[in-house]
């Protein structure tokens, strides 16, 4: 083979290997619990590389998150379909950010119950729309939005719910406000599996405008409490306890020096030039930092 040949093929093998981990298909975790974690397509039209995941009992499947878009949930829907063709039963949404919460409308469709906490199902009531009609500010275009519908949850409780799928119990807990004022975990106390939500984000920095820090800091400490080995974040690879408590520092670290830095200067980029000399090294969404530290630090400057 000549050596343009060769490059070609080498650079078709790498493309094709690019696409493969951008949109890579559902990780099996446990006999009956498939997650996408990992993500290194960060893009708004990939979900900006939320998670999402499933659980499959004897009578159907539980869905945790939906992606940004109906063009992602049927993306989602298609891996669903290649590990099971159980009805879809329920949908849980960790919280109601677009990213995790606009692809309901797919799985809504199919005739599953969404599920949220009382909190956030308020919020995207009243917001919904408004998300749908931002979609170009946070980079979304026409086309990735095209067929997206707004489905908010229509069941939706305080504090904890119990699910049985049938031979699979599915605990649903919010401790306090957190990330948002809704978020919760969905825990399987048989597999010691946790889905976190945006309550963890490992190898990410994580969107922190919406959040209540104190009350974040004390679900954290509720959740390093559980019996749990496997923890999917919202966002980044698979993780564990140790990602919860570097979660824990990292918002009590980044509350304190923004706090200090937000004092003496109002130059946004100045101060996220220096927290991130401060902050623990992430690999992804270093743009979010100054996004946190306009929206929640300078906002009322």
């Amino acid at each position: 083979m000549k050596r343009p040949a060769i490059l070609t093929a080498l650079v078709l093998a790498l493309t094709l290997l690019l696409a493969q981990g951008a949109c890579a298909e559902l990780t099996k975790l446990a006999d009956n619990v498939y997650s996408y974690v990992g993500s290194k397509d960060a893009s708004p039209a990939n979900s900006f590389a939320a998670n999402a995941g499933i659980v499959i009992g004897k009578d159907g499947v539980l869905v945790i998150d939906t992606l940004i878009s109906a063009k992602e949930g049927q993306r989602f829907l298609a891996d669903i379909r290649k590990v099971t063709d159980k009805p879809i039963r329920y949908v849980v949404n960790t919280h109601t950010h677009l990213d995790h919460a606009l692809g309901n409308c797919v799985f809504a469709k199919l005739g599953a119950t969404v599920i949220s906490h009382e909190a956030d199902r308020n919020y995207l009531a009243a917001n919904g729309a408004g998300l749908l009609q931002r979609a170009a500010s946070y980079g979304l275009k026409p086309e990735d939005m095209a067929g997206t519908e707004m489905a908010v949850p229509t069941l939706a409780f305080s504090d904890e719910m119990l699910l049985d799928l049938g031979g699979e119990e599915v605990r649903l807990i919010r401790t306090a406000p957190s990330h948002t004022a809704g978020s919760l975990v969905v825990y399987l106390p048989a597999r010691k599996i946790l889905f976190a939500g945006d309550i963890l984000f490992t190898d990410f920095h994580p969107f922190l405008a919406d959040g209540d820090f104190g009350g974040w800091i004390r679900t954290i400490d509720a959740l390093l409490a559980m019996d749990v080995e496997k923890v999917v974040p919202g966002h980044g690879p698979l993780s564990g306890k140790k990602d919860l408590k570097e979660m824990k520092e990292y918002i009590r670290l980044f509350d304190k020096k923004a706090t200090e830095l937000a004092a003496k200067t109002s130059d946004a980029d100045a101060i996220s030039a220096e927290l991130l000399k401060t902050l623990p090294k992430r690999t992804m969404a270093e743009w979010m930092v100054t996004y946190n530290v306009k929206s929640r630090y300078l906002a009322k400057k």
